[in-house]
């Protein structure tokens, strides 16, 4: 089956195809189609249905073709599998779904500011709204678009966020709820036929971590290592990436006014060096704090007229006056805001910048067993690359809370798709090449877990970071921590060494040692789990805690 072929030929015969509507025309026709309504400060508010408030990993699909089947990691809970014959129906459906609509959507973006690896994509969708979300985050094509490598290698991306597929003709085929009945929504992506399908799905962030996943497979087959990480650049133009999961201070950390913003979210590292994927940035909005986080704040609480605002702020509370109330969670706690990169004051505007001289790998330590600095050298590096360990807190009843750990490899495992030697070993080439240093940055607790002790100031965070980016490390002292593999520190620069070893903040030590050897056990069931059989190098192996 040509999907292409079959999907152009719909179109033209569609009659009112509206093909690269400049955004403030998609602004007037997202509100003139009731689709957003206007706040008092000009941005566009929308609310989704209550199953499309965040992503739906469940329901998310790669097709299984001979082409790719190897290539991608079917272990991983997050690579759902799709026969091409279910495709085919949905793709179809997807046919009909154009043909009904009175309005079609077109834009032609690209994604990735290298131009030699620009990838270039086509969203179609019966939403302006849809279509202004991805004018606000992928790039315009640039005029040399011609030297990339996927030149004339487009990807389509077809989505009907608030259609629905018919659940008797789906039934054994996608994934069954709790009722027995199954489920309506579908994302999927077809690696090797260059299209994606989203229908029932109202979360704009489904597009977004769609053609994220695509470039993310896609990109590691010319030589590019995808990352999911910001990025900024300091006066001296010398590049530092932020990897780190949620509630690890990713964004917080690398939005400083002293160095230019490259992107908050996802960049591709190849010869050329880094390059943001993004035009925008799809911000968390809740407990948005204008004073902790005033330049996401003012991107998208500025006043402005609404056709030259155009930001999207996604299932907040509005009340009827037409103020939002981020610290309101009852909708959701994902709520979000969608707004172009100019709407920052401090970015580097090609979003392009050399090689890394230094990455920080973020972790939320809640156990208090991490130094809030330490270095990895390259195969300690590959194997924290591998687990993207922090600690998320679960609650109880009483507010006694024990710390979760929390593993999501390449810190974003869900958007990964390929085999995880491939990312690994593509960093460690990467840092032994240019002589990249990466450093372990713990912005968890010390002294003690959480509930027993404080959380990191974060000051003393700043400080560290700030001297990993700027200070001459050379002459450091490090000494190995035999249990965890990390490389401790014996002064640093702006912080007291009293906290340097977490051992020493701790008064009990016999219950440090048992809670880092919890951890560390941890470590390595998980890393037996997940990677013990992907062809990791042994070197690589020996540094995973508790082995």
């Amino acid at each position: 089956m040509n999907y292409l072929n079959m999907l152009n030929d719909c179109l033209k015969n569609h009659k009112n195809l509206l093909i690269d509507f400049e955004r403030k025309e998609l602004i007037k026709q997202s509100v003139s189609n009731r689709e957003v309504f206007i706040s008092k400060n000009g941005a566009l508010a929308l609310w989704t249905p209550k199953e499309s408030t965040g992503r739906s990993p469940k329901d998310t699909y790669i097709v299984n073709r001979e082409e790719i089947t190897n290539e991608i990691d079917w272990d991983s809970p997050n690579n759902n599998p799709l026969y091409s014959a279910t495709f085919d129906m949905i793709f179809e459906d997807a046919l009909k779904m154009v043909e009904n609509k009175n309005k079609i959507y077109i834009t032609n973006r690209v994604i990735g500011a290298d131009s030699s690896y620009a990838l270039p994509v086509r969203t179609i969708t019966d939403k302006a709204m849809t279509a202004l979300f991805s004018d606000n985050m992928f790039r315009p094509v640039p005029d040399d678009i011609n030297k990339s490598a996927f030149y004339k290698k487009e990807f389509t991306l077809i989505a009907f966020p608030y259609d629905k597929l018919d659940k008797d003709k789906y039934k054994g085929k996608l994934r069954e709820l709790s009722d027995g009945s199954v489920s309506d929504l579908i994302v999927v992506m077809d690696f090797a036929r260059d299209i994606g399908v989203i229908i029932g799905s109202a979360y704009l962030g489904s597009v977004k971590k769609l053609i994220f996943t695509v470039m993310n497979y896609k990109l590691p087959g010319v030589g590019i290592l995808p990352l999911h990480a910001s990025a900024n650049e300091g006066k001296n133009g010398a590049i530092a990436l932020f990897l780190g999961l949620s509630g690890t201070g990713k964004t917080t950390l690398s939005a400083d006014p002293e160095r230019a913003l490259l992107g908050d979210d996802e960049h591709g590292w190849g010869d050329n060096g880094v390059a943001n994927f993004e035009n925008g940035c799809y911000a968390k909005l809740i407990n948005l704090d204008s004073e902790k986080e005033p330049e996401i704040y003012n991107a998208i609480m500025h006043k402005d007229h609404y056709v030259d605002h155009g930001a999207l702020v996604e299932n907040a509370m509005m009340y009827p006056e037409g103020n939002f109330d981020l610290f309101d969670s009852r909708l959701t706690e994902n709520s979000r805001g969608s707004y172009p990169l100019t709407f920052l004051t401090n970015i580097k505007k090609s979003s392009k910048g050399n090689h890394p001289e230094r990455i920080l790998f973020l972790t939320a330590d809640a156990n208090g067993v991490l130094p809030p600095v330490a270095k990895l050298y390259e195969n300690q590096a590959m194997l924290w690359f591998l687990m993207g360990y922090t600690s998320k807190l679960a609650g109880t009843e009483t507010g006694i809370v024990e710390p979760v750990s929390t593993f999501s490899r390449f810190f974003g495992e869900p958007f990964m798709p390929r085999n995880p030697d491939v990312y690994a070993s593509m960093l460690g080439e990467k840092l032994k090449k240019h002589g990249t240093e990466v450093f372990l940055i713990n912005t968890g607790w010390s002294g003690g877990p959480y509930g027993e002790a404080d959380r990191m100031d974060i000051n003393v965070t700043r400080t560290i970071v700030h001297n990993v980016l700027e200070s001459d490390l050379k002459d450091i002292e490090y000494i190995e921590d035999k249990l965890f593999h990390i490389m401790i520190p014996q002064s640093f620069p702006g912080v007291d060494s009293k906290i340097l070893n977490p051992e020493d903040t701790w008064k009990n030590k016999e219950k440090f040692e048992r809670r880092a050897l919890q951890l560390a056990l941890e470590f390595s069931a998980h890393f037996d789990k997940v990677c013990g059989n992907k062809n990791i190098d042994p070197e690589i192996i020996k540094n995973c805690p508790g082995k």
